[in-house]
C-alpha cells in the first residue's frame, strides 16, 4: 500500500462480516453503550461508507465533518461541532443545528441527530486529539494514495467540477489535509483500523488491523 511517508502501514489483516465486526467494535465500547465513534481517515479513503455500515450495527446516527465545516473552516471546526452536536447529543437531546456557515450563506435545512445511543462522525480530521479526548472510540480508515486520489477526483468529476477542476480541488484540499495529518496524528489514536482500499475486490469496511499505529 502506498501510504504518506508519516503513517506507518497496519499488517494482519482481517475479513470480518457484518456480525464479526459488530461483536468487535462493541468489545471497544463501554458496557452502557452510549458512545461516540470517530471515524477519521483520509480524503477518499471510504470513511462515509465505514461510518454508515458501522451506524446500521450499533444503532446509531451519523455526523459528517463537511457539514459542519461547509462556508466555516476545512480543518478548525471542532469547536461548532463540540457545541452544536456532541454536547447536546451527550444531554441527551435531539440535536437540530445549523453550522455556522449555513446561517451565512442561506443554507437550508440542519444537521439532525435523533437520540441514539451512538454517534458517529466521519471526517478528516475526526480523531483528532481534542476530539478523540472526548470519544469512546476512534477507527482509522488506511488508504492506498493513489487509489485514494483516483476515488477523490472522480467523486468531483461526478459532482459536476471538470477534470482540471477535480484537480485543482483537490490539491488545494491536500495543502490543508496533509500537514494537520502528519502533525496530528489520529491513527496513533485508533485501536482500529479498516483497510479502505484492499487488494482483489474485498469489501472495503470489512478488511481490519489492531491498532493503534505508530512509528
Amino acid at each position: 500500500m502506498h501510504l504518506h511517508p508519516e503513517e506507518p502501514e497496519a499488517g494482519s489483516w482481517e475479513l470480518l462480516d457484518d456480525v464479526e465486526l459488530a461483536v468487535r467494535v462493541r468489545a471497544l465500547l463501554p458496557a452502557e453503550n452510549h458512545a461516540l465513534v470517530l471515524v477519521d481517515g483520509r480524503s477518499g479513503s471510504g470513511k462515509s461508507t465505514l461510518a454508515g455500515r458501522l451506524a446500521r450495527l450499533l444503532d446509531g446516527a451519523v455526523v459528517h465533518s463537511d457539514d459542519i465545516a461547509w462556508h466555516h473552516d476545512p480543518i478548525h471546526w471542532e469547536d461548532v461541532l463540540v457545541d452544536g452536536v456532541i454536547l447536546p447529543w451527550r444531554r441527551g437531546e435531539a440535536v437540530c443545528f445549523r453550522p455556522p456557515g449555513w446561517v451565512v450563506q442561506g443554507r437550508p435545512g440542519a444537521v439532525e441527530v435523533p437520540p441514539r445511543p451512538v454517534l458517529i462522525v466521519e471526517g478528516v480530521g475526526a480523531g483528532r486529539s481534542g476530539l478523540a479526548a472526548r470519544a469512546e472510540l476512534v477507527v482509522w480508515v488506511q488508504s492506498d494514495r493513489d487509489e485514494a486520489r483516483r476515488r477523490g477526483l472522480q467523486r468531483d468529476v461526478e459532482l459536476g467540477r471538470t477534470a482540471k477542476e477535480a484537480e485543482a480541488f483537490w490539491d488545494e484540499w491536500m495543502r490543508a489535509e496533509e500537514p494537520f495529518l502528519a502533525a496530528d496524528r489520529p491513527w496513533s489514536r485508533a485501536p482500529l483500523v479498516v483497510n479502505g482500499t484492499p487488494p482483489g475486490g474485498l469489501q472495503a469496511d470489512s478488511v481490519l488491523a489492531s491498532g493503534p499505529l505508530d512509528a
